[in-house]
């Protein structure tokens, strides 16, 4: 299968971190949820993070849940660069390190950190995918820039509003 065609099968999330979200995270996880089920009806079986906190370690937690009885669903972990994730508190951290060591396929998209690595992890999402489900709140920053990003490439985008 060449690209385009695995790209029609691929799903990506972005979406604002926990602080900036003005519901709670069972909230969003319902949310979430429904979309993710509506992109597995259309046929949509490999979804990839960011893996930031928030809407991407949600999303990717609810896509682990769904492949236990869907065994066609996969992850992919989109990190910005090597060591990203690894100063949260433990909380995050640690389930930040749970989806990691169950993910189908982990990728690093820079070396190390810089501030473009966020967008290039984010652009890199939405060059290798078919949808984008986002959550946002109409805030500027990586979200926003994501969601033109996709608008420009004429990759579909699902918004959730929270």
């Amino acid at each position: 299968m060449h690209e385009q065609e695995l790209r029609r099968h691929r799903c990506c999330f972005t979406g604002h971190r926990p602080e900036k979200l003005p519901i709670s995270e069972s909230a969003l996880c319902k949310k979430l949820d429904t979309e993710i089920g509506t992109a597995i009806q259309d046929g949509f079986t490999t979804f990839i993070t960011g893996m930031a906190k928030g809407v991407d370690i949600c999303a990717a937690e609810l896509v682990l849940k769904r492949r236990v009885s869907d065994e066609r669903l996969k992850l992919i972990c989109a990190l910005p660069f090597d060591g990203f994730g690894l100063h949260w508190s433990m909380d995050w951290t640690q389930r930040y390190s749970r989806i990691l060591q169950q993910a189908d396929l982990v990728r690093c998209i820079c070396k190390e950190f810089s501030y473009a690595s966020y967008q290039r992890r984010n652009e890199w999402m939405v060059d290798h995918s078919g949808r984008v489900i986002a959550v946002y709140t109409g805030e500027s920053g990586g979200t926003r820039n994501t969601i033109a990003y996709a608008k420009q490439q004429h990759i579909p985008c699902v918004i959730i509003t929270p």
